[in-house]
């Protein structure tokens, strides 16, 4: 196979005079070559500059903050609860009353069911997965069927096949050219072995689209981005100088009108345009600001508590109020809620208190500064836990397996009426009783709430359109009237 060949320009000789910047390879640095190679046939590049057919209209939100709980939150010890099914069904947990009257939750939720006034409650999510891997791309492409695959979790793994995530196509919708990533996902990438979680980047539309990923955790005492720090001896005028003779030189301006000007050509286009957006994020004092948790005042940093979950909250609302349109914040490591095992002892000890504590000084933040009413607020894992408890083998300490015919989530912000349930599943939480709400509605309604067009469609690498928008608005969210 013939390896490509590029002509390289000025630009990639001079590389902004900043070689040695940390930061160079910044949200895009995933592409691992991918968007340089050639692409043959009549289609466009998965990352070319084609754009959606789409007229935007105004939409509540200016910023989504998705809540992952990856591994997938059990619906029946948390926010569907069943205290009067058989012990068998209802778990180990009780109940506790919330200010939504007749509506009780878990009682390791205590803050939560004392700030319900700022939240929806959906119970009944529904889709067909019950895979981790597909589960999760379907989460965070809302698209309710996977690109196919085989029949192991190696073949399920991250693709460039793969439906971009929500953050990556609102880039190619609403590309942006002032410094600030149009999404951002933290703390740590979905990986478990040689398994990479599909749902984490721009799949078909290219590595250019890639939300960027945050590999450190912000609880750590060391924490800091390393790739929005200059190299010593560069400060911000002199990058700004080197960019200028960059410019001028690639412009032509420094060669006058001289035919023996030397010919100019097209750089290679993952490497410019990672060059372009490190620029641009080098050079934005909000970007690099919002991540400086450590200037955050210890009282604050206690009120979230000081955890990955509770960091990863507090993080995600800085990266808000810096101007980032899409954050998804995944609470714990892959799986961290996958509780086939010791279920009770997990939720009560570390995961159920460490939410709960971090989402209600979110919630308190955002609505006292008045970014609630444009963040929508999204708190899901990939799927819910079977009704039926369960011991796997060679265990002792019992839990519950996937379940995707129905779970739980919670909305808030942007127009969300808050202290209100939507959806009713039947006494086992095991399916809904009432109507059901797809991925598909779910993407719907996030673009919906961003102002996005039900016309949006995505180019794939074949040169097909891809309707972006494919279920239907969860209204009741707004309205609070359910069928």
């Amino acid at each position: 196979m013939l390896e490509p060949t590029y002509t390289w320009n000025r630009r990639q000789w001079l590389q902004v005079g900043t070689a040695g910047v940390a930061g160079m390879m910044l949200p895009i640095a995933n592409c691992r070559g991918q968007a340089a190679a050639p692409v043959t046939g009549s289609g466009p590049r998965p990352d070319s500059a084609v754009r959606p057919v789409s007229a935007v209209r105004d939409g509540k939100a200016k910023s989504v903050l998705i809540v992952l709980m990856s591994g997938g939150l059990s619906q029946l010890d948390s926010l569907d609860m069943k205290p009067h099914a058989p012990a068998e069904i209802r778990g180990e947990f009780g109940a506790i009353g919330t200010t939504i009257p007749g509506e009780p939750i878990c009682e390791h939720l205590p803050l939560l069911a004392q700030r319900l006034k700022y939240w929806t409650i959906a119970r009944t999510l529904a889709h067909r997965e019950t895979n981790h891997l597909l589960a999760t791309h379907v989460a965070l492409t809302g698209r309710d069927t996977p690109v196919p695959r085989g029949g192991g979790d190696i073949d399920r793994v991250e693709s460039r096949s793969d439906f971009p995530n929500y953050a990556a196509a609102l880039d190619y919708i609403r590309p942006r050219h002032d410094g600030i990533p149009t999404g951002v996902s933290l703390p740590k990438r979905l990986i478990e072995g040689p398994l990479i979680w599909p749902g984490q980047h721009a799949g078909f539309l290219g590595a250019k689209h890639d939300p960027w990923q945050i590999t450190s955790d912000p609880n750590d005492a060391a924490f800091r981005i390393d790739s929005l720090n200059f190299q010593d001896g560069v400060s911000p005028p002199r990058m700004v100088s080197r960019r200028q003779l960059l410019d001028d030189l690639n412009g032509g301006s420094l060669w006058g009108a001289s035919s023996s000007r030397p010919a100019l050509s097209s750089p290679i286009g993952a490497f410019g345009e990672q060059q372009d957006v490190a620029y641009s994020m080098l050079t934005s004092a909000r970007i690099a600001q919002a991540f400086r948790i450590d200037q955050e005042a210890a009282s604050m940093r206690d009120r979230y508590g000081r955890n990955t979950m509770g960091q990863s909250l507090l993080l995600s609302r800085r990266l808000i109020e810096a101007g980032v349109p899409m954050v998804q914040a995944t609470m714990g490591q892959v799986q961290t809620w996958d509780t086939h095992t010791d279920n009770w002892g997990r939720l009560k000890n570390t995961l159920l208190p460490q939410l709960d504590q971090g989402l209600a000084a979110l919630i308190e933040d955002l609505s006292t500064s008045g970014l609630l009413e444009q963040t929508l607020v999204f708190v899901t894992g990939e799927f819910g836990r079977t009704p039926a408890v369960s011991t796997l083998p060679g265990q002792t300490l019992p839990g519950r397996d996937h379940w995707a015919h129905t779970y739980s989530a919670l909305f808030a912000g942007a127009g969300v009426r808050g202290g209100q349930i939507i959806g009713k599943t039947d006494s086992r939480a095991a399916h809904p009783e009432t109507q059901s709400w797809s991925p598909a509605d779910i993407c719907t309604t996030i673009f919906s709430a961003l102002g996005v067009s039900r016309d949006a469609v995505l180019i794939d690498p074949l040169g097909r359109p891809n309707h972006l928008l494919n279920g239907v608005v969860m209204e009741p969210l707004y309205t609070g009237q359910t069928t």
